[in-house]
């Protein structure tokens, strides 16, 4: 079963632009029949997603994004999780109150760096419970501080120096492990990002597998076409599932990445 699909996308219930209402409508707009609502953290706007495609006569799937411990740059995503699992629940309102102590670092960290943030302003900005990274980047982009959120990032907000004041974060094993709990399936989010020499990201590739990994998400905006062989021939020689996705934020939060339907085949994720 092929359909147009984005398997990667952020609401408001994170650090995305738009209410998970919104996003649904947007992704149906853009030609999208199986959309994936992956969050960071947080399944907190799964079910009105899901009823929001029911409206629209689109497939909303429950998912989420966690980031492993391992490497600032290992994301595990959660596909078409069930609900009312009692683990992934947990681990989700572990990482909310992490993410909520790191505010206040944050804020301390910028004001170290001459940088007077309200954090009662991001906290607007944000609309919800999880406080994260785009929304400070966003007041910073606000007050002039920096030109964009990548400029933000770039100075500050993943930086070396930033790790310090970092979150609890479970590792890899236990995000797939409590993925697959929840009745989804785990995969790799844009592999590019780790940054890895060819033979230590097929090491981890294998790793994860052992690990349980289900699939890799082949397809990014930010992939080349090299990449996408070299992450097509992960997925043939280890028997993991191709995905794909835009990572999908809203312009405000990320302008160069827009809704991107893919022609994927779901038979492994929809069965």
């Amino acid at each position: 079963m092929i359909q147009p699909s984005d398997l990667h996308t952020h609401s408001q219930a994170s650090d995305g632009q738009y209410t998970p209402r919104e996003l649904v409508g947007l992704a149906k707009a853009a030609g999208i029949q199986c959309l994936a609502m992956t969050d960071h953290d947080t399944i907190d706007g799964v079910e009105e997603a899901v009823a929001a495609g029911q409206d629209a006569g689109i497939t909303v799937l429950r998912g989420v994004e966690f980031g492993a411990s391992e490497d600032r740059h290992l994301h595990i995503l959660g596909l078409n999780l069930t609900s009312g699992c009692a683990a992934l629940e947990q681990l989700c309102q572990t990482l909310k109150d992490s993410r909520n102590q790191r505010k206040y670092r944050i804020v301390d960290f910028l004001e170290e760096k001459g940088i007077h943030i309200d954090l009662k302003e991001v906290e607007e900005l944000a609309g919800g419970d999880v406080i994260a990274r785009p929304h400070f980047a966003q007041i910073l982009v606000r007050h002039g501080y920096v030109a964009s959120t990548r400029e933000a990032f770039d100075r500050y907000l993943d930086t070396n120096e930033y790790q310090r004041i970092e979150r609890f974060k479970a590792d890899a094993s236990t995000c797939i492990d409590i993925i697959h709990k929840a009745g989804g399936k785990a995969v790799l989010a844009h592999p590019y990002q780790l940054k890895f020499s060819d033979e230590k990201l097929e090491d981890m590739v294998v790793q994860l597998k052992e690990q349980g990994l289900d699939g890799i998400e082949c397809y990014y905006p930010k992939h080349t076409p090299a990449m996408v062989e070299q992450y097509l021939g992960f997925a043939k020689k280890y028997a993991l599932h191709i995905s794909g996705g835009s990572d999908f934020h809203g312009e405000k939060v990320k302008p160069d990445i827009a809704l991107r339907p893919l022609p994927l085949e779901l038979d492994w994720l929809l069965c």
